[in-house]
């Protein structure tokens, strides 16, 4: 995918670009609206993140330009505002997603890939990971053609893990997207490891590869290297 990513704050614009540019996606970046409008002005996209607080203008003039414009590209606004009234503005006139900073990285990589299914939902429902097949709209997951049963939560963990396929992801990133503030109201990561265990074992039974992986003191990888 081609990702433009406009942010002024430096550190986090550098963190962004390294990441998503690990999945070989071409990723280019811009600090203002100025060099927003410019760069779109130029050059299609797949992918707008977009901070909505910029030195020279509000990031939700790059909303109205796009769909001035009849642009196709995806959006996903970052910011630390977090008042509905943004929220509100910023779905209403065109984003696909909004997302409260900070955040960890592997909740974006999630939230740009939601946004890529939900777009193409309507031509291809089906994400393919070798023997893992799965069907979007019904939320079906085959193993070898063989369909297994997951909970809710194990299915969306199983679909945040491809996501993010190749990465370590925290326990602390797993927990927030999946539970958001309900992981609060426990002391531990019990709760995480419990489901991770299920799923892991659920793919195991089905004859799936051993993909997860636990990465002593930090979370797990979800790799087939």
């Amino acid at each position: 995918m081609k990702i433009l990513i406009v942010e002024d704050e430096q550190a986090l614009r550098q963190n962004m670009l390294s990441y998503l540019s690990e999945d070989n996606n071409v990723c280019e970046a811009c600090t203002d609206l100025a060099g927003a409008v410019y760069k779109l002005s130029c050059y299609n996209y797949d992918f707008v993140l977009l901070d909505i607080g910029l030195p020279d203008g509000e990031g939700f003039e790059v909303l109205n330009y796009l769909r001035k414009e009849m642009r196709s590209e995806a959006v996903i606004i970052i910011s630390a505002r977090n008042s509905l009234d943004d929220r509100l503005k910023g779905l209403n006139i065109g984003a696909d997603d909004y997302l409260v900073k900070p955040f960890h990285l592997a909740e974006l990589k999630a939230r740009i890939f939601a946004v890529f299914r939900r777009r193409a939902g309507n031509n291809n429902n089906l994400l393919v990971f070798n023997e893992i097949t799965i069907d979007l709209n019904g939320r079906n997951v085959l193993i070898n053609g063989n369909e297994i049963i997951l909970t809710r939560k194990e299915y969306d963990m199983l679909l945040y893990f491809i996501a993010n396929k190749g990465k370590v992801v925290s326990k602390t990133a797993i927990a927030e997207h999946l539970w958001g503030d309900e992981m609060d109201m426990h002391d531990n990561f019990d709760f995480l490891y419990s489901h991770v265990k299920n799923l892991r074992k659920k793919l195991l039974d089905a004859q799936a590869t051993e993909y997860l992986k636990s990465i002593y003191g930090i979370g797990y990888k979800f790799t087939d290297k």
